[in-house]
């Protein structure tokens, strides 16, 4: 056998040499010598090849490993391989039917053959790094620097599956810049390329899972999320990526709990506690399908229901967790998958498999075993590699079982997930070799445009190529690895579906592609089964979510998902679930009844429409024409002996002011114009003092006509219309000044109130000065007590000629609703106020009316015999006295 020495490298031994110490100190068997030629070989307990022109060699974990008690007393024990896995194997023959597929097509590599060696890692770092020291030497004894194989040239290196091996065999073979490929390891660690140069894969990091994984628990609501991840490159760096990524969105993190590699019943115990005690219902499970088994196992056992899985890709098409006796209690589980790709003839392929014919392959007498449930009669005798169920009495193999009788949904052409990785992995490894066969000289890329020579090239030659590669499968889909390695991400989105017979049916229900800009998340909401085959989606959140009108207060000591409900202060809403805070509304807004939304201010003034308004404005009018009737009675009764010796001018000017101040409170009722608010107290005021100086007038004139009878009075010159016509005139001439101004020195206008009543604009009359307003009324009510103490005075007068008495009754009226109206309109608000006013205005010149004007309608209607001179002058009366 050849050998051919590389370049001595000391920091390999440096960086390396406690894993060499421990490599060089294991037993090895001894490669054969005589392993060249294009036959198929068993290259050892753990692997076979088939050497041909180019090899690509393949570790896949075609077992598990038992771990064993740790001693620093004594010599470590070999690692114990058992439980054989279908799935694994189903990859390792992904690779076989790629190659045998590329060597049959002459467009891809013409006159070059690929062969391969592939080893069983039983998911263990000795073995992964054993395998690849096999792959590098050649030779059963390890030793670094050399390559003692035949003229079979090693490309590259397909594997492994769990990031933690691909991790140290990447740094091993990138030292020699070996292309290595893996279809399984996901770590982010492996992007950067300081560490790992010459690392590849075709599963996408586990960054773009965990973000895709985050957006998914935030696309159904879960706010409340509890995340499970195993102690290893896998789940530490998964799980970090997405508590990043759930905080940054807005979710909170109910717990963190980290899976053992290294089985402990404690640990577990305890992780199984916290899962029961939490009250999240959506779980984010980052872990490989060995390593949460324990744990499913414990959970069901408590008879744990109602939570929601989230997978990762690691298991969330996987055989070992998608058990009988699990499928109840993962029903319903989501999460992200590899990519299922297509690859066309691999069920044929599969279906020649026969352990008379692939007697080469160490593999598939014990794939036979647990495909056909059955024993071989010979079994070898092998320390290391351990079968499922060894004891128990099964029908011994033959051979002539049929693979068309082997239904098991995991292993064929349904279910090419990682496979389609695998397979993909060697077509890229094809294709850069293509690449590499066809550069023409001159024209290359190294050192003087050579090219490298596809017979005789070197690790890093290829790697050049292998980041260059980019090429579209027999399906379509598009291949190429970016600057980190990495391809493009594309994730199917599958849900458990439990079936009548109690297994698992994998359903796609999306697809998650991170192409797009910031990750594409598609899903069929209607497709999914969710835990008890219930449609509904699931709620996961630390407390039920606030309803518009509410703010979060967040609570003391507690993830900010955990929160409490706080109203809306008045004057403010929240117009969306979960809002942080309440917003104040506009100054012309309020709150509707359930705070969610502003809505415009409820206008409030004295309308017509309402029913107070239309009271007073009937009431108004009513009087107006009962007192218009009542001046019609005394036109028409002008001459007669009561109209006249009660001054029937004033009683003519009383009654008209009367109907005009009913009339005035109209211009109270209604929206307040600019007009309306110039004119209503100006109106009010002058009418007001009209009718009272009219009153004052008249009673002036009962006292001076009583006095002037008397002999050598000197009275009887300020009879007549003189008198009258100045007290009245000089009166409402003062109250004129007055309010002429107030119109000039700060006229009212209307104004909205937005700050009298909550939730309402009071629309009114803005008096701008309260001490013109307040002038005036005081200068009405000074009127009316002088009337008051004038006719008070003169009340015990000859009734014949005296209405002072009634005049008397009218002024006590005036000043007892007047001195009541400034306590009423003091405490009273907005349209109230108004009617309150009006109220007054009404009732003092109702009291007028009545008091003066209604007995001597009762005269002039009712008893006209008393309308007479004799009667007025008291004659009638002394007659009837003596007739009786």
């Amino acid at each position: 056998m050849a050998h051919t020495c590389f370049n001595s490298r000391l920091q390999f031994v440096k960086m390396r040499l406690p894993v060499l110490v421990v490599l060089l100190s294991m037993p090895i068997p001894f490669c054969p010598a005589d392993a060249r030629g294009c036959t198929l070989r068993s290259w050892g307990e753990a692997g076979y090849a088939q050497v041909r022109d180019i090899t690509i060699g393949g570790i896949f974990p075609v077992h598990n490993w038992m771990e064993s008690e740790m001693s620093f007393t004594e010599y470590p024990k070999p690692i114990i391989c058992h439980e054989f896995s279908e799935n694994c194997y189903h990859w390792a023959l992904a690779l076989v039917f790629a190659i045998d597929e590329i060597n049959h097509d002459q467009t891809i590599l013409p006159n070059v053959s690929l062969g391969f060696l592939i080893y069983d890692s039983c998911l263990a770092l000795e073995r992964a790094l054993r395998a690849t020291f096999w792959s590098l030497t050649g030779k059963g004894a390890h030793v670094p620097n050399y390559q003692c194989q035949d003229p079979s040239r090693l490309a590259a290196i397909i594997g492994d599956a769990s990031s933690s091996q691909s991790m140290s065999m990447a740094s091993l073979l990138g030292l020699y810049r070996y292309p290595q490929v893996s279809y399984s390891a996901s770590s982010p660690l492996l992007s950067d390329k300081t560490k790992f140069p010459s690392f590849l894969r075709t599963i996408p990091s586990d960054t773009i899972q965990a973000r895709g994984l985050a957006q998914l628990v935030l696309y159904f609501g879960w706010t409340w999320v509890g995340i499970l991840s195993t102690e290893d490159a896998y789940g530490e760096m998964g799980a970090q990526i997405i508590k990043e990524e759930l905080l940054r969105l807005g979710a909170c993190i109910a717990f963190h709990e980290t899976i053992p590699v290294v089985p402990s019943t404690k640990k577990n115990n305890h992780i199984i506690d916290v899962v029961l005690r939490s009250s999240t219902n959506a779980i984010v499970l980052f872990s490989c399908d060995p390593y949460m088994q324990p744990i499913l196992a414990g959970l069901l056992r408590q008879n744990v229901t109602g939570k929601v899985w989230i997978a990762s890709e690691a298991w969330s098409t996987s055989p070992r967790v998608s058990t009988k006796q699990l499928a109840s209690f993962l029903s319903g589980s989501i999460g992200f998958s590899i990519y299922e790709g297509k690859m066309p003839g691999f069920k044929k392929f599969l279906l020649k498999i026969n352990p008379s014919t692939s007697y080469e392959d160490i593999f598939v007498r014990q794939f036979w075993e647990v495909a056909f449930k059955c024993q071989w009669p010979n079994p070898e005798e092998n320390q290391t590699i351990v079968n499922r169920d060894i004891g128990v009495t099964r029908e011994p193999c033959t051979g002539a079982e049929k693979m068309e009788n082997y239904n098991n949904p995991y292993f064929g052409e349904s279910n090419l997930r990682a496979s389609y990785n695998v397979y993909t992995a060697v077509y890229s490894i094809a294709y850069a070799l293509q690449d590499m066969h066809a550069c023409i000289p001159g024209e290359g890329p190294f050192t003087n445009n050579t090219c490298a020579d596809i017979w005789n090239f070197k690790p890093w030659q290829l790697l050049y190529y292998m980041k260059k590669v980019h090429f579209r499968t027999k399906m379509g889909e598009e291949m190429y690895f970016d600057s980190s390695g990495n391809p493009p991400a594309v994730y199917d989105i599958v849900n458990w579906h439990l079936q009548s017979d109690g297994t698992i049916h994998y359903a796609k229900v999306g697809r998650f592609d991170w192409r797009a800009l910031r990750g594409e998340l598609q899903i069929n909401v209607s497709a999914i089964q969710w835990n008890m085959q219930s449609i509904k989606v699931p709620r996961s959140v630390c407390s039920v979510s606030c309803h518009p009108g509410y703010r979060k207060a967040t609570q003391k000591g507690q993830p900010l998902c955990c929160f409490d409900c706080i109203p809306c202060a008045e004057g403010e809403i929240s117009n969306k679930t979960d809002s942080s805070n309440c917003w104040p509304c506009p100054s012309d807004q309020w709150p509707n009844e359930r705070r969610s939304e502003c809505v415009p201010k409820r206008i409030e003034f004295l309308s017509y429409q309402e029913a107070l308004g239309t009271i007073l404005t009937i009431v108004s009018i009513t009087c107006s024409i009962t007192t218009a009737a009542i001046l019609f009675i005394f036109v028409k009764y002008r001459d007669t002996p009561i109209t006249k010796a009660n001054n029937r001018e004033l009683s003519f000017l009383l009654l008209g002011s009367l109907v005009l101040s009913f009339l005035c409170s109209l211009l109270f009722i209604g929206d307040p114009q600019p007009t309306t608010c110039l004119l209503r107290q100006i109106t009010f005021g002058i009418i007001f003092v009209l009718c009272v100086s009219c009153v004052l007038a008249k009673t002036i004139m009962v006292v001076i006509a009583f006095n002037a009878t008397k002999p050598n009075s000197n009275l009887r010159g300020w009879l007549g219309l003189r008198v009258p016509i100045v007290i009245v005139s000089a009166s409402t001439l003062l109250q004129v000044l007055i309010c002429a101004t107030w119109l000039l020195l700060c006229p009212p206008f209307p104004e909205k109130n937005m700050k009298l009543k909550t939730g309402i604009i009071i629309w009114q009359c803005n008096e701008c000065s309260h001490v013109a307003f307040w002038c005036m009324l005081g200068y009405m009510g000074l009127l009316a007590c002088a009337s008051f103490l004038v006719a008070f005075l003169a009340r015990k007068l000859p009734d014949s000629f005296n209405e002072a008495k009634w005049i008397t009754f009218s002024m006590l009226v005036f000043l007892s609703v007047w001195l009541s109206f400034i306590p009423g309109y003091l405490s009273t608000q907005g349209k109230d106020m108004v009617a309150v006013e009006v109220f007054g205005i009404i009732s003092s010149s109702a009291g007028i009316l009545i008091c003066i004007f209604f007995p001597k309608c009762y005269i002039m209607l009712l008893r006209p015999d008393m309308n007479t001179r004799e009667h007025l002058l008291g004659k009638g009366i002394g007659k009837k006295k003596k007739t009786k």
